[in-house]
Order: structure tokens, then C-alpha cells, then sequence
């Protein structure tokens, strides 16, 4: 992942991630813009106490790969074990929690493919759910 020179304000990573919180999903085109998002992310991320990062993907191992990418990304979990009994060749949803760092994996039947984050602060500026961000954004 290349990084650009530009900081983002906490305001401009707000724009930013409210850009792609809607309900018509928001396609991200190019390098650069993926770059806007990862940065806008990560810095909202890092001011909040709390996140669930919410992933709908095609399996469990897609979705897991997400996961870790996200979380590395974030700077939130070094190391992250496999559920034995999650759902392997049907599409998921794994929900992740950054107060306990656990998650849970359930069936998903939607069609929708991506990342949503929800975030818990006492700065009201930066409570809300973000997203639809692409499974692979930190890959």
C-alpha cells in the first residue's frame, strides 16, 4: 500500500467516509481515492473508542481475509484465530468488535459484498456507521 504525502483533517476523513455511507453503493475507481478512504479510516478509527466492523462476503474465508486486513490496517488485533465452527461455502456476515476483540460469523443471505463500520465515541462528530467500503480496500 503506497502512502501519499497529504494529511487528511479529521473533518475532510469525515467528507470523506459520509461520501460512501449511503445507500447507493459508491464505487471506488482509483488509486487514489483508495488511498483518501484508507487514510479517512484509519484516522476516524483512531480517535474512536470503539468500533464493529460489520463484513458481508461470498464465504467465510473471503470474509476473514477482510477481517484481518481491516483490523492490521487499523492497528487493532496482531493476531486473530479462526472460528472452528464458522459457516466455509455459503456467503457470510462476521461481526467484529473492538471493545471485547471478538467476533461472531452467521449466514448471510443479501446480496450486498463489503465493509461497514460503526463507530462508538464521545466526540458525537464521529459517532455513526460508515460504509460500504470494498472487502479488499487494505489489501
Amino acid at each position: 500500500m503506497t502512502q501519499a504525502n497529504s494529511q487528511l483533517t479529521v473533518d475532510d476523513a469525515l467528507k470523506i467516509l459520509k461520501d460512501y455511507s449511503c445507500l447507493q453503493i459508491k464505487i471506488v475507481d482509483f488509486e487514489a481515492d483508495k488511498h483518501k478512504l484508507r487514510q479517512a479510516i484509519q484516522i476516524v478509527s483512531s480517535l474512536c473508542e470503539t468500533e464493529n466492523i460489520g463484513i458481508c462476503a461470498d464465504n467465510f474465508q473471503e470474509g476473514f481475509k477482510t477481517l484481518k486486513s481491516y483490523l492490521q490496517a487499523l492497528e487493532l488485533c496482531e493476531k486473530l484465530e479462526k472460528l472452528p465452527t464458522a459457516p466455509r461455502a455459503t456467503p457470510v456476515y462476521i461481526k467484529f468488535n473492538t471493545e471485547t476483540m471478538s467476533y461472531y460469523v452467521d449466514h448471510y443471505t443479501g446480496s450486498y459484498r463489503g465493509v461497514l463500520i460503526s463507530c462508538q465515541s464521545d466526540n458525537h462528530n464521529l459517532v455513526g456507521t460508515y460504509g460500504h467500503f470494498p472487502l479488499n480496500l487494505f489489501e
